[in-house]
């Protein structure tokens, strides 16, 4: 009971790594805030999760909106009393864009995938220095260190920008106890389905581990950073990729 009686809000937390965090927790004792766009896929995962014995609810965000962030975050301290853990996790890949040069295509994933990072550590930090601190870990890319042929130039711009505003908020909010960790996920479902029979075995054999990751393994690392094991642990970077960037 890694997180028991600590309250966790998990954006984009109805599928893949959102869902695998969201359900970790939960086993690990939090009272966990399915938060997700879709919020009846939301409000599934946190139903299998009562039924499971864990305390879940549901929200529908759209992490866009500084609004919306804000009444996320009231109704959940309202529901708990408090707030202790965020995960960053919703996000999009550059394949639901289209064109790489296209400026609506840049500005959707920069709003999705950067812009909600410092709206949720934001807000959520300003809530969590209240009542003496907490852990926000906010869910990069290895696609923040490098670049690609194929990747969206958005998507590694999000990403990267997400890999160092997260040192910067690491900065601001260390005082108020608040600690800011990124982790960054090598190839795995559920954005690597999109790819065709090709292109997945290609970034197998570029993998050491000769393999795609699972999203409960991604979920173990945040786990870490989120619990009190990790209290002297902020503005750091932890890789999970098969070792692809070791390259």
């Amino acid at each position: 009971m890694r997180l028991k009686d600590k309250v966790a809000i998990v954006t984009g937390g109805a599928h893949g790594m959102g869902e695998a965090e969201a359900r970790l927790f939960a086993a690990e004792g939090a009272n966990v805030v399915v938060a997700d766009i879709l919020g009846a896929d939301a409000e599934t995962v946190a139903a299998a999760i009562r039924s499971d014995g864990g305390h879940a609810s549901a929200a529908a965000i759209d992490v866009t909106s500084e609004a919306q962030w804000a009444e996320l975050i009231a109704k959940s301290v309202a529901l708990h009393g408090r707030l202790d853990i965020l995960v960053n996790n919703a996000g999009i890949s550059g394949s639901s864009v289209g064109s790489h040069d296209g400026l609506e295509g840049w500005h959707r994933i920069i709003a999705v995938n950067q812009t909600s990072v410092f709206l949720g550590t934001k807000l959520a930090a300003e809530q969590m220095a209240k009542t003496g601190g907490g852990s926000i870990v906010n869910i990069s890319s290895i696609m923040g260190f490098v670049g690609s042929a194929s990747g969206h130039p958005a998507y590694h711009a999000s990403k990267g920008a997400v890999r160092i505003y997260s040192k910067a908020a690491a900065v601001r909010y260390g005082p108020s106890g608040v600690r800011v960790n990124t982790v960054h996920p090598g190839y795995m479902p559920p954005m690597l389905n999109a790819t065709n029979a090709e292109e997945r075995a290609d970034k197998i054999a570029a993998t050491p581990l000769r393999r795609i990751g699972k999203p409960i393994e991604v979920a173990y690392g945040v786990l870490f950073l989120a619990s009190d094991e990790a209290s002297f642990v902020t503005g750091a970077e932890l890789v999970i990729d098969g070792g692809w960037i070791a390259q």
